[in-house]
C-alpha cells in the first residue's frame, strides 16, 4: 500500500507538473434551458470571441458538436442523468452512445471528456447503482475505437458527498457511498481520468450559518484577526474555494487514494435572486467570477496541493430561464442570450475586458446559398473596395478556409468602411448583422475592439506556447516552463523504465 500511494504520489506530481508548465484554464457549462437560445454558430462565436478554450456540455447536442468542429476548443461532452440506467444496463448501448456522440465529431471537434451524469450520487438515486458500470462500459467503448487516451471518462460530484468539508484535513466522503465512491475512485484511478467536483462557495456561504464571512467566499482579503486556518495542518485558506477543492483531496485519501487529480467542473455566483436571496447580486457575482478566473490562472493548487493547478468550468455561460426553482437558479449565466455581457469580466492574465458592445458586425448568414456567397465575396473584395489580404492564404484569417468564414471578413470589412456613406449588409440576403466579436485568435475582425492597429488584422507573430486565456504568445519557453517540462520529462522516464519506479526503492 505504501508504494501505491507513493507511485500515486508521483503521478499526481507529474501531472502538476505538466499543469503548471502547459498553465491552467478557466472554461466554462454551457446549459440550453432558455427561451430564446441562440444557433450553435452564435455560441461558438461567443466563445471565440472571449477566447474561451474549454466548454462543458450537458448532452451530446449534434449541432454544438458539428459548430465546435475546427475551432480548437476542448469539450466536455456529457451523458444525461436520463441516459444512464440503459448505459449502465447494456455494454451495447455504451458502445453505441460513444459511436454516435464521441467517435463520429473526432478529430474536427476536439472532445477530451465524457462526463457520465451530473451529481448522480445526490440528485439521481436510482441511478448510482449502475454509475460505474456505465462509466467502465464506456470507456470500454473507448479502448474499442483506440480513444480511450484522447477522451477520459468521469462523473462530476456535488460537494455535499462531503457532509463536513471543514476543516479540509478531517473531511471524508459519506460512508454510506463508500462502496460507490471507493469503486469510482478505483476507476479513475486504472484510467488516468480526474475527479469532477462541483463547488460553490455561494451555497457554501449561504447554507453556512454565518459562520463564515463573505469575504470568504468572494475571494476578498481577510483581516488578520478572521484568518481561516485548519487546526490540524495550520495551513491557511483565503477562500471557501481552495478549502472545498482541499476537502475532496482529503476525502479521496482517507480511501486511500491518492495520484488522483481534480478538476472543478461548476463554480460560480447568481445575479439575481429573489426576495430571500439577498446574496445573488451583480456585483457579488461580477467579484466572484473575476476573482476566480485570476485565483485559477494564478496556476497553483489548493495548500495541501499547491502544485496541482485547479483547472475551473464557470457555471454558466446563459442565464438558464426554463430552470425551476427559486429566482437565482435562472440566474448565474454571465452572457445574454444576445452575446452581450452580464457584468465586466476579465478573462485571461491580460485582463482582457468583456462589456456591453456597441459594435455591430457584418457576416455571413450560416447556410446561405454558396453561389450567392461566392458572388458577394467577389464583389466586397473588388469593387466594394474591402481588404481582403487577411484571407489569402498563409494570413491570419485564412483559417478555417470555408467560404463562409472568408465572405464573413469581406463583408465585414466592407460594411465597417462604407457604413457611415450607405453601405449595407445585405449581399442578396446572404448576410446579417450581430454584436458579437468573430474574431478568433490573431484573426482580428475590422471593428473588434482586441484590434491593436487598423487595418482588419494584427501582423504575424512567432510561432510558440500561447496562454489559451489570453492568446499572448512566445517564441520561446520562459525558465520556469522549461524547468517543469523538463522535470516532468525524467519522471516519466523513470515511471516507463523497466524497473518502474519501484526499482528505486527499497525492497
Amino acid at each position: 500500500m505504501m508504494r501505491e500511494k507513493w507511485l500515486g504520489s508521483l503521478l499526481l506530481l507529474v501531472f502538476g507538473i505538466f499543469t503548471r508548465a502547459l498553465g491552467a484554464f478557466v472554461g466554462i457549462n454551457i446549459g440550453t434551458d432558455v427561451t430564446n437560445l441562440p444557433p450553435a454558430s452564435d455560441i461558438v462565436a461567443i466563445l471565440k470571441a472571449n477566447q474561451i478554450t474549454h466548454v462543458r456540455l450537458y448532452d451530446a447536442d449534434s449541432h454544438m458538436l458539428k459548430a465546435l468542429s475546427n475551432s480548437g476548443i476542448e469539450v466536455i461532452v456529457g451523458v444525461t442523468n436520463e441516459e444512464i440506467l440503459g448505459i449502465g444496463e447494456s455494454p451495447s448501448a455504451a458502445a453505441a452512445w460513444i459511436n454516435k456522440n464521441v467517435a463520429a465529431y473526432l478529430p474536427s471537434t476536439n472532445i477530451t471528456a465524457v462526463a457520465v451524469g451530473s451529481e448522480v450520487l445526490t440528485a439521481v438515486r436510482n441511478a448510482a447503482p449502475v454509475l460505474v458500470s456505465a462509466m467502465n462500459y464506456l470507456h470500454k467503448a473507448l479502448v474499442a475505437s483506440d480513444l480511450n487516451f484522447q477522451v477520459k471518462v468521469s462523473t462530476p460530484h456535488h460537494m455535499d458527498i462531503i457532509p463536513r468539508p471543514f476543516p479540509p484535513s478531517t473531511a471524508t466522503f459519506d460512508s454510506s457511498w463508500n462502496s460507490t465512491i471507493y469503486q469510482i475512485l478505483q476507476f479513475l484511478k486504472n484510467t488516468n481520468s480526474y475527479y469532477m467536483l462541483n463547488a460553490y462557495p455561494y451555497y457554501g456561504y449561504t447554507k453556512g450559518n454565518g459562520i463564515f464571512p463573505i469575504d470568504y467566499a468572494l475571494f476578498r482579503p481577510l483581516p488578520s484577526v478572521k484568518q481561516i486556518v485548519d487546526p490540524n495542518t495550520l495551513f491557511h485558506y483565503n477562500s471557501m474555494f481552495d478549502a472545498m477543492v482541499d476537502a475532496a483531496y482529503y476525502s479521496i485519501d482517507a480511501l486511500n487514494f491518492s495520484g488522483i487529480p481534480i478538476v472543478v467542473t461548476e463554480s460560480g455566483w447568481p445575479w439575481f435572486g429573489g426576495a430571500k436571496e439577498p446574496d445573488a447580486t451583480v456585483e457579488n457575482a461580477e467579484t466572484f467570477v473575476n476573482n476566480l478566473i485570476k485565483r485559477v490562472l494564478n496556476n497553483s493548487g489548493p495548500p495541501s496541493q499547491l502544485n496541482i493547478p485547479i483547472n475551473t468550468y464557470i457555471y454558466e455561460l446563459f442565464n438558464e430561464d426554463k430552470r425551476p426553482g427559486p429566482v437565482s437558479e435562472k440566474n448565474w449565466g454571465v452572457f445574454y442570450a444576445n452575446g452581450s455581457a452580464v457584468y465586466s469580466l476579465r478573462w485571461g492574465a491580460s485582463d482582457q475586458i468583456t462589456g456591453n458592445s456597441s459594435v455591430v458586425f457584418c457576416v455571413a448568414k450560416p447556410g446561405a446559398d454558396s453561389d450567392k456567397l461566392q458572388n458577394g465575396l467577389n464583389w466586397a473584395c473588388g469593387q466594394g473596395q474591402a481588404n481582403c489580404t487577411a484571407i489569402q492564404s498563409g494570413q491570419p484569417c485564412y483559417n478555417p478556409d470555408t467560404l463562409e468564414n472568408h465572405a464573413s471578413y469581406a463583408y465585414n470589412d466592407y460594411y465597417q468602411k462604407k457604413h457611415a456613406v450607405g453601405g449595407t449588409c445585405d449581399f442578396d440576403g446572404t448576410a446579417t448583422t450581430t454584436t458579437i466579436d468573430p474574431s478568433n485568435g490573431s484573426c482580428k475582425f475590422t471593428g473588434s475592439s482586441s484590434l491593436s492597429t487598423t487595418g482588419g488584422f494584427s501582423p504575424a507573430t512567432a510561432l510558440g506556447p500561447t496562454n489559451p486565456m489570453d492568446g499572448s504568445s512566445s517564441s520561446i519557453l520562459q525558465a520556469p516552463e522549461f524547468l517543469y517540462l523538463m522535470s516532468a520529462t525524467f519522471l516519466v522516464l523513470v515511471l516507463l523504465c523497466p524497473g518502474g519506479p519501484s526499482s528505486f526503492l527499497p525492497s
